[in-house]
């Protein structure tokens, strides 16, 4: 039976049981996996976790990659990964394997993610990339002959604390020429890290559907309704995603980083704590006006940057609060986490991809894209200009949302298949019709 099959003796947090898991044991690097790839080593392992489908284009990608040398006219490139995108958990001595709590689904089903909440004093350290969602950029950028760094971080923290890691890492990297190619909150990490001294040699950063304006995914996260949250929470008999979110979630800095910035068309300022809701999580009020002060840390765009920004999926692009918590308003002008406003970066060029956030560090014509970029600073595989007159649109309500998404997993009895399409979903949100709001006819006064 393969690794990726296995069952594991679990116990519940506080118990002096080793808690191994598979998913500890295939924490393997980005640059293991490429090799494995290329090699054919452990291929019914990695076609599991990957699908056989997406295992089979790696692996094609991972032997051009092998057989590319690099070229030391290219900068060397650091990858760096969004908000969940880098695995969490605690060393272990060797040769025991480190215990990967995000995202290990058998660990989350004992309760173990409340671990992962800042006051709960756990040593969390990051322990790589999810590789499901970033090997596919790093292969294609190998390929065409650039050295690749793959940036993991712990992404519950400050992003101003990220950032100043990330620019230590800057600093320690001997190459002259660097690029950064950063992804959703990857790219706000990268903005704080450029405003650091000793980082003047970056020059190129590629920002992937970064939200530079905020994003109402965090908003929902915080609400407890956010897609992603609300499927975790169905893994663990013994909690709610309420709950989950007020006791891990609500303490993690970053995500009200990301509120959406005050001021735009009039909407609510979501950084005051008076306009949110009075029912649903708890949140964190010294957290919020942490917040208020995060946008004076980001590097302002000069001619090193550039904005990739996805469009034409089903996005929350307003909020307003009602009885029943926030109503959210959802259009096609965004990625389906970031609204297009928001990725877009003024002063900076912007290209668009129709493309969903997630997707945008797996899909091969944004891959080309990049390369071009980090080449020649523009490239003809995206538009720089997009234009949609659809007026479609629906409406959710936090209410609403919290009737989604509450039946209990028992991932023991699901598939290699099913599990792997749970966790490849947990990003996709709530599927709407989206409609044409209809005109109301005035009548004559009688």
């Amino acid at each position: 039976m393969p690794l990726w099959h296995n069952r594991a003796e679990v116990s519940r947090p506080g118990t002096r049981a080793q808690h191994i898991t598979p998913y500890d044991r295939f924490g393997w690097s980005d640059v293991e996996v490429e090799r494995m790839l290329a090699s054919g080593e452990h291929r019914e392992d990695l076609a599991a976790y990957f699908g056989e489908t997406e295992y089979l284009r790696l692996a094609r990608l991972a032997r051009k990659a092998q057989r590319a040398r690099i070229k030391e006219a290219n900068p060397h490139v650091l990858v760096v990964p969004g908000i969940l995108g880098s695995q969490l958990g605690i060393a272990r001595r060797r040769p025991l394997p480190n215990d990967v709590l995000w995202l290990d689904p058998i660990d989350i089903q004992v309760g173990r993610l409340s671990l992962l909440a800042l006051d709960a004093g756990a040593p969390i350290i990051p322990l790589g990339v999810v590789l499901y969602s970033h090997l596919a950029l790093r292969l294609q950028l190998r390929a065409a002959g650039f050295a690749v760094t793959m940036h993991d971080y712990d992404w519950r923290l400050g992003i101003e604390e990220s950032g100043a890691a990330f620019a230590e890492r800057l600093r320690r990297i001997p190459s002259r020429r660097l690029a950064i190619v950063a992804h959703s909150m990857g790219g706000l990490v990268s903005r704080v890290a450029l405003t650091l001294p000793g980082t003047q040699h970056v020059e190129r950063v590629v920002l992937l559907g970064t939200p530079n304006l905020g994003s109402f995914a965090p908003v929902q996260a915080l609400r407890g309704t956010y897609a992603v949250v609300r499927k975790i929470a169905r893994l663990d008999a013994e909690t709610t995603a309420e709950r989950l979110t007020e006791e891990v979630f609500n303490s993690f800095p970053s995500l009200y980083q990301m509120v959406p910035a005050p001021g735009r068309d009039g909407a609510a300022d979501l950084l005051d704590a008076a306009a949110w809701p009075d029912c649903g999580p708890a949140l964190r009020s010294r957290l919020i006006e942490r917040a208020r002060r995060f946008r004076d840390t980001l590097a302002p765009p000069d001619e090193r940057f550039v904005a990739i920004a996805g469009v034409g999926q089903e996005t929350v692009t307003a909020a307003s609060k009602g009885r029943d918590g926030f109503r959210y308003t959802i259009t096609r002008y965004g990625d389906g986490t970031v609204p297009a406003h928001s990725a877009a970066l003024d002063g900076a060029p912007t290209y668009f991809a129709s493309a969903a956030h997630s997707d945008l560090t797996r899909d091969p014509r944004v891959a080309s894209a990049i390369v071009e970029l980090l080449h020649k600073g523009t490239t003809r595989r995206l538009p720089i200009r997009w234009k949609s007159n659809s007026r479609a649109q629906a409406r959710v309500t936090d209410r609403e949302l919290r009737r989604t998404h509450i039946d209990k997993v028992d991932w023991a009895r699901l598939t290699p298949a099913q599990r792997r399409e749970f966790l490849q979903d947990l990003n996709e949100p709530l599927k709407l019709r989206l409609r044409v709001p209809t005109m109301r006819r005035r009548t004559a006064a009688s």
